[in-house]
């Protein structure tokens, strides 16, 4: 192989590609032919370039040197862009958040062994929380001549395929002659109508720079998988209005499928004299002053919430799978009779018994559901069910302001009165929304206080990752400010647990030019956990410690990070939320948190959960209720 001549192909055709705008108008023109002499590496980044994915993230090593070759050529020839980070999940996280706020796709890529399994546990979030991303990882060879450093040991092929395919779909690219198969299969996945996921190619480290002689550029896939349409009638929209009219109390639950439906659902609100209970994922999908919106429900929901989950008699269930927490381990509707059930997965639709499911797109089936209800003269005002859940509401509201009024109690661990999270919370949510800065929520506590506190107008306000409510995704995902071509300005509430998982964005942030402030609640716990641990058992145990971290001189060790101490007021944190925001880059806040028993430390626990010793009594009330 004559290198020299095939490195010049290669930067040819990549700057040739740049010059005419893409592959497609390339190939169009005649600049590049469509039958070429390719290497599967270089075949792989032109499907993906064709697809629209600019962006790779990731950790190159042994396992994906060609790829990389090929990466540099294309990223000098301003194809694509380039991210080396310092841990995989990071890479992972990163590329979830920018697909989530502003739709831009990403590939991560990683070497074999330890980092490709690095990036498996990342996918968690975005298989969760249903979106789509590339993974390109290394692979053992094929031809088997021993074992590989870092291959997952044993005697079988495909090991990786197995394990990732296990999660997500994947395609080990042991012949180099189906990668457009390859392509096409991950197409339809990343890019999935309303169910997308990570994909995943296993690329055997020899098989990557394998020639592909003659290559037909045509082959590689350009269709992208359409969305459904509303769900096809057969009665069933009558029924549904039917069963609407004839309820006295309707509670819609809106969870990640109702992201593009939020007209609809307002609609739906008034002509169903229902009220709204929406997931953490689709916070402002409704705008949370909207009278008929009671907030989250579940069992970290709120006081409105969870009462119009349990009294409601009818549930119209808008694009939620019903995971545990948000339906209180299926235990949520107590009273409920019947289920309208709107979703474009089968498997969802029919969850609950006594259904009328309506198969297809939300925001489309929910408009022709009402059409229906107009012609039947739906809508009651000033109901004895909306007032009721109005009171519900105004209550909560109080119950929050409450908090809001103390921001500070005494904390034996720090010796002094501190913030506690629901009014340092509150102060920098509305901060963030007053600056039109995007809000990433860690898991734990913050989490749980945190989508109980924002009050996003509209969708695209804050972001909070309950699906699989991963440690670290906050302040991994403010590396997407740094990779996206439509700049944001985040803010990563984080714990102190879920910062230390994930601390290589002080120095990653500042390497790609991040623009963010990491607020950071010291409790030195685990408080979520402890605080369950106290509730089931009374005790505490295992999940704090007493080290002393100084993040402030931590922060300020990277050249380049601001780091700030937030004070002991809502003054004072508003102040370092300003300079933070002044400083052009990445900046971190120190914020010593309140953890105890008092309950204006805390939004509190209205629902129910299938976890620890209350397993019994939650299974026994799912049963009874039966459906």
């Amino acid at each position: 192989m004559d290198r020299k001549k095939l490195t010049s192909e290669r930067v040819a055709r990549a700057q040739a590609i740049a010059r005419s705008g893409g592959v497609d108008q390339a190939l169009q023109s005649g600049v590049i032919a469509s039958r070429v002499d390719i290497s599967l590496s270089e075949a792989i980044i032109l499907g993906l370039l064709i697809q629209e994915v600019r962006n790779y993230i990731g950790i190159f090593g042994h396992g994906t040197t060609d790829v990389g070759e090929i990466l540099r050529i294309y990223s000098e020839a301003g194809l694509v862009k380039v991210f080396p980070v310092r841990h995989e999940t990071e890479a992972v996280h990163a590329a979830t958040a920018l697909r989530w706020v502003t739709g831009e796709k990403s590939a991560v890529f990683t070497s074999i062994g330890p980092g490709a399994l690095h990036a498996l546990a990342g996918t968690l979030a975005p298989l969760s929380d249903g979106l789509g991303l590339w993974l390109l990882i290394g692979d053992e060879t094929t031809e088997d001549e021993g074992p590989n450093m870092q291959q997952i040991p044993g005697s079988d092929q495909g090991q990786f395929q197995r394990l990732f395919g296990s999660m997500m779909g994947a395609y080990q690219l042991h012949t180099p002659g189906a990668v457009s198969e390859a392509l096409r299969r991950g197409y339809n996945q990343v890019d999935h109508p309303y169910r997308a996921a990570p994909f995943c190619l296993c690329l055997p480290m020899n098989t990557q720079p394998c020639m592909l002689m003659n290559f037909n550029l045509n082959e590689l896939p350009r269709q992208s998988p359409p969305r459904p349409g509303a769900a096809a009638d057969g009665d069933a929209y009558a029924e549904a209005a039917r069963a609407i009219l004839a309820a006295e109390r309707v509670v819609v639950k809106a969870g990640g499928g109702a992201r593009g439906a939020g007209p609809e659902l307002q609609e739906f609100l008034d002509l169903a004299d229902a009220v709204a209970v929406t997931s953490p994922l689709v916070s402002g999908v409704i705008p949370f002053d909207h009278p008929r919106n009671m907030t989250v429900g579940g069992s970290k929901g709120s006081l409105s919430g969870n009462y119009a989950m349990e009294e409601a008699d009818l549930l119209v269930a808008v694009g939620t799978r019903f995971v545990c927490q948000s339906d209180c381990s299926r235990t949520g509707y107590l009273k409920a009779k019947r289920v309208i059930n709107i979703n474009a997965d089968l498997s969802a639709a029919m969850h609950y018994g006594f259904s009328i499911p309506l198969l297809g797109d939300a925001a489309l089936t929910l408009r022709q559901l009402n059409a229906v209800l107009r012609e039947q003269g739906g809508s009651k005002e000033n109901s004895a069910w909306y007032r009721a859940c109005r009171e519900k509401r105004e209550a909560w509201d109080a119950f929050r302001q409450e908090r809001y009024d103390r921001p500070t109690l005494f904390d034996p661990l720090w010796g002094r009165e501190v913030l506690t999270q629901p009014a340092a919370i509150k102060t920098a949510a509305d901060w963030c929304r007053k600056h039109d800065a995007v809000a990433f929520f860690d898991a734990g506590d913050v989490q749980a206080n945190g989508f109980q506190i924002v009050e996003d107008d509209r969708l695209g306000r804050s972001f909070t990752e309950t699906g699989a409510s991963y440690m670290g995704f906050a302040v991994s995902s403010l590396l997407a400010t740094a990779v996206t071509e439509k700049p944001f300005y985040g803010v990563a509430f984080t714990g102190d647990g879920s910062f230390t998982m994930n601390p290589q964005i002080l120095i990653d942030g500042v390497a790609h030019g991040a623009t963010g402030c990491i607020l950071l609640f010291d409790n030195r716990r685990m408080a979520a956990i402890s605080g369950l641990q106290a509730a089931q058992y009374g005790a505490v145990f295992a999940t704090g410690d007493t080290v002393e971290v100084d993040y402030v001189a931590w922060a300020k060790a990277v050249k380049g990070v601001a780091a700030f101490h937030s004070g002991y007021s809502t003054e004072s944190l508003l102040e370092a939320l300003d300079a933070a925001r002044e400083h052009k880059g990445l900046s971190l806040i120190h914020v010593p948190s309140y953890y105890g028993p008092d309950p204006l430390g805390g939004m509190g626990v209205f629902g129910r959960w299938n976890v620890g010793d209350w397993c019994s009594d939650t299974q026994a009330l799912r049963h009874d209720i039966g459906i």
